[in-house]
């Protein structure tokens, strides 16, 4: 694999990430409340887990797995591992976006921050 190819494999690890993350709470939303006993929690439960937008997410997370693997073959874990931060940017605002979460000044904050060492990291 390519220099350029490890980056793409960190870039579609982080994808992945943010797409199951995204959709696994958009499908739970959709779902509504888990119920408060045993029985209605295990139903909820295997409905979420038997919904296939949800099994894609989840795909997606081991499909972001072996990129990740993939890119691990050619990257320094201390230079690649703080790219995956980006999903934390990512996550906040296609929350924002697609869920209409608020993005409170904190948030904001913490994303600068994130960008600022990731800039640091990259001239590293």
């Amino acid at each position: 694999m390519s220099l350029v190819g490890a980056w793409a494999a960190v870039a579609v690890t982080v994808l992945l990430t943010v797409y199951g993350q995204i959709i696994i709470k958009m499908r739970v939303l959709q779902a509504g409340a888990i119920g408060s006993g045993l029985s209605d929690k295990l139903v909820f439960l295997a409905k979420i887990f038997l919904d296939p937008w949800v099994l894609s997410g989840l795909l997606g997370a081991l499909l972001a797995g072996f990129s990740w693997m993939a890119a691990m073959t050619r990257l320094p874990l201390g230079v690649a591992y703080p790219f995956t931060s980006l999903a934390f940017i990512l996550v906040v605002v296609l929350s924002a976006m697609l869920l209409h979460e608020t993005i409170k000044p904190m948030q904001l904050a913490g994303i600068g921050l994130v960008i600022c060492g990731l800039i640091v990291v990259a001239r590293a």
